[in-house]
């Protein structure tokens, strides 16, 4: 019997195959750069539905001048779109997050309770995301700053005008220092001065040793000078300051990653019980004494956080 199904199945499969492919196969299609005007866009039905949705966002948060996610903190981040499409990849997060949390919890009474914490803490791990992303930035501009310097300087020695230098900086040096400067560049030519511009740029960064280049800047075209050796001498000082800046975040490792390990340690071994024994947690969500207890732990944890963080930050 099960020879004969098989048999029988290969039969349909030839007569489709002979049908649908040798005797009457399907028209040839036209590729559609063909069959659109020239300089005409294509868009497809899901670009539609995109758009439908970027632009219902962008009505719903247009009367919003700050926004958590926008385009002033994307632009730090480094990331390229706009606040509208990010909200959607936001919500995208949040539901996958708590589909996650309702399949950790599936078939007990922690699975709604679970899809509405890790889809409400969703816009939280994003805007961290955003954050580390910024430090990273900002932390690879101060990197970069010492051969920025140089590179002014060089440019300046070689007969260019500050502003050319500028220019010259924002083409050839790398991200982040490129958007940077070209932001700088940018300004300037719409009319803004351009020591405001570059003092703007140091409180973006964060940076005080740009700060420190940017009012020498600013002082040396008031007053006058060789402005290529004083960002000579400032380039020195500041590549002397980032070694020990290195030095410093070398020796305390260890006390970070113990910081990160002791933080983490009750967060996973919550996560693995409520995987492997839900029922074991449940009378935590039973009684009052056990929310109690909860929020006890989830102050403590805060506050052990905080204290540790505190601990193991050098300041230089």
């Amino acid at each position: 019997m099960t020879v004969f199904a098989v048999g029988a199945v290969c039969v349909l499969l030839a007569l489709f195959a002979l049908v649908f492919l040798v005797i009457a196969p399907p028209p040839k299609r036209v590729a559609v750069e063909r069959r659109i005007a020239p300089g005409a866009e294509h868009v497809s039905a899901l670009q539609k539905a995109t758009r439908r949705a970027v632009e219902t966002i962008e009505q719903a948060a247009g009367q919003r001048d700050r926004r958590m996610f926008g385009s002033e903190r994307l632009e730090l981040a480094g990331i390229r779109s706009e606040p509208s499409a990010f909200l959607i990849i936001v919500f995208a997060v949040a539901a996958v997050l708590g589909l996650i949390g309702v399949l950790i919890g599936f078939g007990t009474f922690w699975a709604v309770v679970l899809g509405v914490l890790f889809a409400a803490a969703s816009p939280l791990l994003v805007s961290a995301y955003l954050n580390i992303r910024t430090d990273r930035r900002r932390a690879r501009f101060a990197d970069q700053l010492d051969d920025t310097l140089q590179l002014v300087a060089g440019n300046l020695r070689a007969g260019h005008g500050l502003l050319q230098a500028v220019d010259s900086v924002a083409q050839h040096a790398d991200s982040p220092t490129t958007e940077e400067f070209a932001r700088v560049v940018n300004q300037t030519r719409i009319g803004r001065d351009l020591g405001e511009a570059l003092a703007d740029t140091a409180e973006r960064m964060r940076s005080d040793d740009f700060s420190w280049a940017a009012q020498a800047i600013q002082i040396n075209r008031e007053t006058g000078g060789n402005l290529s050796e004083t960002l000579q001498r400032t380039a020195a000082t500041i590549r002397e300051r980032n070694q020990i800046r290195r030095q410093v975040k070398a020796l305390s490792a260890e006390g970070r990653l113990s910081a990160t390990v002791l933080i983490l340690l009750p967060i996973v071994v919550v996560a693995a019980v409520l995987i492997l024994r839900p029922d074991y947690l449940a009378p935590f969500v039973e009684s009052p004494l056990g929310w109690f207890a909860i929020i006890i732990a989830i102050v403590l944890m805060a506050v052990g956080t905080f204290w540790m963080s505190a601990v193991v930050r050098v300041k230089f």
